[in-house]
């Protein structure tokens, strides 16, 4: 078959498109989009009939999605660690109702390089009670997608499958498998599945609970999770995902002297982790990311033995996983790697050159500057790299901007301002905007609109051309929704606006509206 040169996000995409996939419905999210992108892109993809789109946000992405396996069709969804949050009420709810032909992808990202935290999505797995996938490499990314259908589909369950930030934007050869047709339209097995009134959810919530032994067993078969013997007994390891290749970098030119179970699939293995555990005198869990795998050990192998790990500290609990970290806990030396050129300097994160949000926060930072306790409430997204123009005084969560800002001007913050994108307004940022209407809040709502969702690469926003509408239909005053262009010559202009708005005592909306220069300078691209 043939072989590819893939990112781990670009293997799952064409493990999609081969395994039968009927649509992908996600949200773009780093370190997950390039999934999506792929697809979207994928002539073969369009040549099948494939379905895929961005949506709204991840609630709306995976209920498209779990629509799709009602009729009996293949689906993926995918999306960065946090916007599981976002869609945790049908993800909870895909459990119960035993949805198949499902595969939620989640990229984590340990050491936040472009996120608010490290959760580890392996947390809500376990609290859903379905099975998880976590690849250790590119070839074991694709290959589990055609496993992960299959499971899904024989035991009557979505799967989570989690991926983190080095494996899902990293390279490796790919051998594709052989295309699998697409699935029929059917109707559901059981009719009264997708209704969740409480005589069906108690029902189904118990055949959840009596499927968990099917699940152990599918993982203590499963050939992606491996007993590897070894010659050291005095240390067992435990590792799981992209984990296991940090670990065996430690052993480039000689064999791992101790005995491991490498994870890949839950729920936990527990006859190959007990089989470990009686043969060695101590463990060391290695997992990139929180400490899942250790909490659970520890919970059913008993306290007799010392475990270590994250959980106590052996490996900083924070930060993503790496080989030398493995390497100290293991009391190894290992051989630096090369140095940083001297030409090579930090720099910090900063909004492009001739951004239009630098102009709209100059006119902002001008008005604010004549208030001492006014407080301006920010959100996810290029613009919160105003933090470092002083121009923004938090950042928490998608969409928290305006419910911030309407619960401060409530106890007596003024002027409070919410600034927001075009793309996370629609994500989450139009129910905010509708209790600040129905509580008449004193806010002023920046809607920073540059056409596109940019942050996470150029993807379009769902909001876009719709903004003054789809404020004017929450019932904000047509007269006090102001559009502005943040250009340098319109600064004393923008100034007075925002100043006026302020000073309105209700909802107030601007938007400054300039196209992203980078989005601007792709499509000039596209035309020559």
């Amino acid at each position: 078959m043939q072989k590819l040169l893939l990112l781990g996000d670009e293997a799952i995409a064409q493990a999609f498109i081969d395994a039968g996939g009927s649509a992908i419905n996600s949200y773009p999210g780093t370190p997950s989009t390039q999934i999506t992108e792929y697809v979207i892109k994928s002539k073969e993809a369009k040549e099948k009939g494939i379905i895929a789109n961005w949506c709204a946000n991840e609630k709306t992405a995976l209920e498209a999605s779990i629509g799709v396996a009602y009729a009996g069709k293949r689906a993926m969804t995918c999306m960065k660690h946090v916007g599981l949050n976002v869609c945790g009420d049908p993800f909870m709810n895909a459990a119960i109702i035993g949805t198949k032909g499902v595969i939620i992808v989640v990229a984590d990202d340990p050491s936040m390089f472009s996120s608010q935290d490290e959760q580890d999505s392996r947390y809500y797995g376990h609290w859903a009670m379905i099975p998880m996938l976590e690849p250790s490499n590119q070839q074991e990314a694709y290959d589990m997608v055609f496993y992960g259908y299959e499971l899904s589909e024989k035991l009557g369950t979505p799967v989570l499958y989690r991926i983190p930030t080095r494996l899902a934007h990293s390279r490796a050869g790919v051998t594709r498998k052989e295309s699998r047709a697409q699935n029929p339209l059917t109707n559901p097995e059981d009719a009264k599945s997708f209704v969740l009134l409480p005589a069906n959810a108690k029902r189904l919530y118990r055949n959840l609970i009596d499927k968990q032994p099917a699940f152990t067993k599918a993982s203590e078969e499963s050939g992606f999770n491996q007993y590897f013997a070894g010659t050291d007994k005095t240390l067992g390891i435990i590792t799981s995902g992209i984990a296991y290749n940090y670990l065996m970098e430690n052993f480039t030119d000689t064999t791992c002297p101790y005995p491991i179970v490498k994870i890949t699939q839950y729920p936990l293995p527990y006859n190959m982790l007990s089989k470990l555990y009686d043969e060695c005198g101590a463990l060391l869990v290695l997992e990139d990311g929180q400490p899942f795998i250790e909490e659970h050990i520890k919970g059913f192998l008993g306290k007799g033995k010392k475990v270590m790990g994250r959980l106590d500290e052996t490996i900083r609990r924070d930060g993503e996983m790496n080989a030398e970290k493995i390497a100290k806990a293991l009391k190894k030396d290992m051989q630096p790697g090369m140095p940083v050129p001297d030409v090579v300097t930090n720099r910090p994160p900063a909004l492009c050159q001739g951004c239009p949000h630098i102009d709209s926060y100059n006119a902002l930072n001008a008005v604010m500057a004549k208030y001492e306790h006014g407080k301006v409430f920010g959100d996810i997204g290029c613009y919160t790299l105003g933090f470092n123009m002083k121009a923004i005084d938090t950042t928490v969560c998608m969409g928290a901007s305006i419910t911030m800002a309407k619960g401060a001007s409530e106890v007596g913050i003024f002027p409070s301002v919410a600034v927001i994108g075009d793309g996370t307004f629609g994500h989450s940022g139009m129910t905010g905007l509708l209790d600040c209407v129905n509580e008449k809040a004193n806010v002023v709502v920046v809607i920073l609109d540059n056409d596109i969702t940019a942050m996470t690469g150029g993807q379009p926003s769902s909001a876009h051309n719709k903004i003054r509408r789809i404020c004017e239909g929450l019932g904000v005053a047509p007269e006090h929704i102001r559009d502005i262009i943040p250009l340098p010559k319109n600064h004393d202009e923008n100034v007075k606006i925002i100043e006026e708005e302020v000073a309105y005592n209700g909802v107030s909306v601007i938007i400054p509206h300039r196209t992203c220069l980078v989005e601007l300078k792709k499509h000039l691209g596209e035309k020559k």
